[in-house]
């Protein structure tokens, strides 16, 4: 044993070979802590000193070779001064120099995931040879941040600056066969041919075959481009990027910039270009919200793990009620590997429902993630049914008829007669109560709300309503089958709208309260949009549809009256009752037309300002941030109040199920994050301005206090 730790170890082979294992202790996954990147110091340090060592090959005694950084460690350096960030981040990139400057050639072995640092550990390597199931990439920018590690000085010697930038830009994984293309891979074998193949590499090398110098030589020099190619190479990318990134998101074209200021040194003064845009990121408010938010994902799979150790097995779920959504909600389920039957009550409903989960799948092997037998086999997986001959076997049965209490309630009745007496039953309802739906069942604690967010593939969260008598086990169940569908669960308690619609309705609220100020709800949406979200209000009101706009209003107005009952007409009032519902009826605050793709396209429609002109009742000169404002102090006040309700249970599941749900812009962090980034004392006050909007603009007493003893809601 040359060197042993709790995260590596390095073992001597025979022919002089040495074995780099990493292999965290108390771990899953290896990553790079603060342990493992001083053990990888202190091995790098002992078979440098070894005389007898003649080639190293790297290997991982983990299913994946490393995820990454720790970054539950690394962002608090992210609070040093530069100078010291910057002194912290060449520090750990000397690791990597001198291990791929050690005098003896180096071979990787990639079994697994090797992302971020772990595929900058691979770079460092003079050969690297990847099992055909590993990927390998560089996702910093999705954390706002660059690669830090030398990534980006190193993948554009190794795959050229064309491709380096196209996978840092991108922060994607790449597939084996992606990656040997490109060499940034030299061999990939099957799984169990890895380590051979690595040490035949090695060995090839310590003869001469392989000239291991030659190989490393280009990663310590500056790019072979000249000035020409270099302005072509770079400010094209540049432009294309900018334009893909948006200007909310900095860091791809940042690291452009810091490719491209390298691209004219060696190695140690490229990497101090690194280390300095590495800093200038981390320091942003995107990457702080970004990296929260990754942290906040951790969360939420850890609890929802939580909850495997009670849950009941499903082997098979069934839909009630086809159409789009249950076609959706059965694509989900079959594409995951849950066989489910889809009922309805009319053969037309189940051939929507087949034919929405056939053009879903179909998309998937389109786009190369699903080849045809297994499109077969989840096709398959889905059994359309008009009875409830099956349902005795049935493990979880998702209600998603329409929203009307009476017709789930009977609906759920019936259903409840018909399956076993440990089955789960779960309404998909939006706005309705789960205590009052389950008055109408006789074992209630089976029973819960599963509320998918449309279009169901496309949205990753999914509510689980706990009722006045839901069991644990029936949460549990119904978490793991929705973490088992590709989804994230957030467990919410019951009130009307749950935690996402809850928090929608006074941001829509907001928007009521501008349109009857004057404001061009064009104008409002374009200040919205610019702010972050995907679509502004009226757009999105139009997406939902006004019609369930409208009604859920109305579950909201008579939940919480104080605050979100309009005592005058608005917007959506006006579009109901001309009958404008939005894209479903081809017109609402805008009218659509089909597109060449065959998908609705909004355009403006000169007659709804004559619509909307009985409800302007007064005319407000109001700047755009003002429009923010109005719009965003009561989402944030009501979120505010959901985490004080005990609605969510942390902060970390309120924000997530605001960009999960309905798009919250990521790079703000979530409703919580955007409170704290303006600070929460500066937050009341700026509520306090809009005071006479009403109840929705009015900080809770706990805020106040929070404003008044310097708290946030994160750190």
């Amino acid at each position: 044993m040359i060197y042993e730790g709790k995260a590596i170890t390095v073992n001597a082979l025979e022919g002089g070979v040495v074995e780099l294992k990493f292999d965290l202790k108390g771990e899953s996954v290896n990553k790079f802590n603060r342990l493992t990147l001083n053990e990888l110091r202190q091995a790098v340090d002992a078979i440098k000193a070894d005389a007898s060592v003649k080639g190293v090959i790297v290997t991982s005694g983990k299913d994946v070779f490393i995820v990454g950084a720790d970054i539950t460690e690394f962002t608090e350096s992210f609070k040093l001064p530069d100078e010291a960030l910057v002194a912290g981040n060449l520090e750990a990139n000397r690791i990597f120099s001198d291990f791929e400057d050690l005098a003896v050639p180096t071979v990787v072995a990639i079994n697994g995931i090797a992302l971020g640092g772990g595929f900058e550990m691979c770079l460092a390597g003079d050969y690297r040879v990847m099992s055909e199931s590993a990927k390998v990439g560089l996702p910093e920018v999705k954390l706002g941040i660059c690669p830090g590690f030398g990534g980006t000085y190193r993948l554009p010697r190794v795959i050229g600056c064309d491709n380096a930038i196209e996978w840092i830009a991108s922060g994607k994984e790449n597939r084996a066969e992606d990656a040997l293309k490109l060499a940034a891979v030299d061999a990939v074998v099957k799984a169990d041919k890895l380590r051979d193949a690595a040490l035949d590499l090695v060995q090839r090398a310590i003869s001469g075959e392989l000239d291991f110098k030659a190989k490393r030589q280009p990663k310590l020099e500056k790019l072979k481009l000249n000035q020409i190619e270099q302005m072509m190479c770079f400010e094209t990318a540049k432009g294309f990027v900018a334009g893909q990134a948006g200007p909310n998101y900095p860091a791809p074209v940042e690291a452009i910039k810091i490719i491209q200021k390298a691209a004219g040194q060696g190695r140690d003064k490229g990497l101090e270009c690194e280390a300095a845009g590495f800093v200038k990121l981390a320091k942003t408010s995107v990457a702080q919200s970004l990296i929260g938010l990754f942290l906040n994902d951790q969360e939420l799979k850890k609890k929802a793990k939580g909850y495997a150790d009670i849950a009941g097995d499903v082997k098979l779920a069934s839909v009630l009620g086809a159409g789009i959504m249950g076609g959706g909600i059965a694509y989900q389920s079959a594409s995951k590997g849950t066989p489910i039957l889809m009922k309805d009550i009319r053969e037309e409903g189940i051939q929507m429902g087949l034919a929405e989960a056939s053009k879903l799948l179909g998309n998937q092997v389109a786009k190369g993630r699903m080849n045809p037998a297994k499109m077969a086999a989840a096709l398959t997986a889905i059994r359309p049914t008009m009875s409830y001959g099956d349902f005795g076997n049935v493990d979880i049965v998702v209600e998603a008829v329409v929203e009307n209490p009476k017709v789930k309630q009977i609906v759920l009745a019936e259903v409840e007669a018909q399956v076993k007496d440990d089955a789960i039953l779960a309404s998909n309802t939006s706005t309705i109560s789960i205590s009052l739906l389950a008055k109408a069942l006789k074992r209630p604690e089976n029973f819960v709300g599963m509320h998918f967010f449309n279009p169901v593939h496309m949205m990753p969260l999914v509510e689980v309503i706990r009722g006045e008598k839901s069991s644990d086990k029936a949460i549990a169940t119904t978490v793991a089958y929705a973490t088992k569908m590709g989804k994230t669960p957030i467990v919410v308690n019951d009130c009307p709208g749950f935690l996402v619609n809850r928090i929608l309705f006074p941001y829509f609220g907001g928007f009521a309260r501008l349109v009857g100020a004057g404001v061009d709800f064009a104008r409002i949406d374009k200040v919205m949009e610019k702010f972050g979200w995907p679509m502004g209000p009226a757009y999105l009101m139009d997406v939902v549809g006004m019609d369930t706009a409208h009604h859920a209003r109305e579950v909201m107005a008579e939940g919480f009256p104080d605050r979100m009952k309009d005592e005058r007409k608005t917007a959506v009032d006006v579009m109901y009752e001309a009958g404008r519902f939005g894209q479903k009826s081809g017109k609402g605050f805008y009218a659509y037309e089909m597109d060449k793709r065959g998908k609705p396209k909004k355009v403006a429609d000169a007659g709804v300002a004559e619509l909307l002109a009985p409800i302007v009742y007064e005319q407000r000169e109001l700047s755009d941030e003002d429009i923010i404002n109005y719009t965003m102090i009561p989402l944030c006040l009501e979120t505010v109040r959901c985490l004080e309700d005990g609605i969510v249970e942390t902060a970390a599941e309120a924000d997530m199920g605001l960009i999960y749900g309905i798009g919250f812009p990521p790079f703000r962090g979530g409703a919580l994050r955007y409170i704290d980034s303006i600070g929460v004392a500066e937050f009341v006050a700026l509520a306090d301005k809009y005071a006479d909007q009403g109840a929705l603009y009015h900080p809770t007493a706990k805020l106040r206090e929070m404003a008044k003893n310097g708290q946030k809601f994160f750190g």
